[in-house]
């Protein structure tokens, strides 16, 4: 059988992270969404996504296709619910289709045509951007129990003191010296030639993946997921780094996400508590204003490329999206465009040549080219944002 994971309807509640990737590789837990599909299905999938996007992330079609929609999180009974679908039928949860069986997966799907199979039981989803750090600890847990049944984790130096060791995994190559691990409230994953360097304060859940650094001195509050070849330090509570960014310095990050290539200057700060103590608004994409989360705790989504100067201030339920430089002393606004450079004095547009120069000297640093087909993405978002740049 072949498996496609499609973006579905929960997309736009997704963005700025969307914007430069199919839903199916959001960073949640210690593995992308796809990432987990292909673990439990034990194969390669593909993508169903927009067209800008399918250069980078094509869709690979067979005879017989099952699609599913990117948002749910697999687990043992919805993998055999799955498996089940003959041709013609769909599955839904709570009204909402899951998966269907088709031998034409470039087609939408046209659901009076298709039998209905309803799932019982609880499904993980991702449906909104907050739900990407408020729901990172089960997804971290279960991520933690499949990586890591029945294997043992690499000796860990003495020089550590250890809460829970049990519940500490470090892969091949990881090091970690003369810190303090409690794993007692969540596990604490250490990947593949990944580092926690000296002084580290570390309270699970913590999910650093391959390559990723933890400086020394760091205070790390769990559940937090650092991606491939992150680099963090300071304070950093409840954040999920999707990969390749940095917050190399002091400086609190907490209930926030960020995307890929992103960097946060030294003593940059995000709160994410009103001073009221309300729930926290939160601009979404979809319906263009700023949408109540249901949370008291929320802090900064920042999407691809996007960076901020020393000393940034940012504002409970920041949205920054792709490619902006927020550089000037002071709170910007709650929503910050695409392509924006500036801060609490103003923005203007962030011309795609100047960001693209930016963006290809930061990915060469850490051995990877920026290229054409990452040009044209990034130039089509350029495009796309255009409406909310409002200087």
């Amino acid at each position: 059988m072949n498996y496609i994971l499609s973006d579905g309807p929960q997309r736009e509640s997704l963005l700025p992270f969307t914007f430069t990737r199919p839903v199916a590789e959001i960073r949640i837990g210690i593995l992308t969404i796809k990432e987990k599909w292909e673990k439990y299905l034990n194969t390669t999938v593909s993508f169903r996504t927009e067209a800008y996007l399918s250069e980078k992330y094509p869709m690979v079609e067979a005879a017989e296709n099952i699609v599913i929609i990117s948002s749910y999180l697999p687990n043992p009974q919805l993998l055999e619910a799955i498996g089940s679908l003959k041709e013609g039928e769909a599955l839904f949860y709570e009204d909402k289709v899951v998966a269907y069986h088709t031998k034409n997966p470039k087609n939408d799907i046209d659901l009076s045509k298709y039998a209905i199979v309803n799932s019982t039981g609880d499904i993980f989803t991702v449906e909104n951007t907050w739900d990407i750090f408020s729901k990172n600890g089960e997804a971290l847990q279960a991520d933690f129990d499949l990586i890591t049944k029945n294997r043992k984790s690499a000796p860990i130096s003495e020089t550590n003191r250890l809460i829970a060791p049990e519940n500490i995994f470090l892969e091949e190559g990881a090091k970690v010296e003369h810190s303090i691990l409690n794993a007692s409230n969540g596990p604490i994953y250490v990947g593949k030639n990944a580092e926690i360097w000296e002084g580290c304060l570390v309270r699970g859940a913590l999910a650093l993946c391959e390559n990723a650094i933890v400086k020394m001195g760091a205070k790390m509050y769990g559940p937090t997921t650092i991606g491939p070849y992150g680099k963090v330090c300071g304070e950093v509570n409840n954040s999920v780094i999707f990969g390749y960014s940095s917050k190399g310095h002091d400086g609190y990050l907490g209930n926030a996400v960020l995307g890929e290539w992103c960097n946060i200057g030294a003593d940059s700060n995000n709160s994410n508590l009103k001073n009221n103590y309300a729930k926290v608004r939160l601009w979404n994409y979809a319906t263009e204003k700023f949408d109540h989360t249901g949370l008291q705790f929320c802090g900064l989504m920042m999407g691809d490329h996007s960076k901020t100067a020393i000393n940034t201030m940012l504002n409970t339920g920041t949205v920054i999206g792709v490619n902006s430089n927020i550089y000037v002393p002071g709170f910007p606004r709650n929503f910050v465009p695409s392509f924006s450079w500036g801060g609490a004095s103003g923005f203007t547009t962030y011309m795609p040549k100047k960001a693209f120069e930016a963006a290809a000297v930061m990915m060469e640093r850490r051995g990877v080219k920026f290229d054409e087909k990452e040009a044209r993405i990034l130039e089509h978002v350029f495009e796309l944002t255009k409406k909310w740049r409002n200087y």
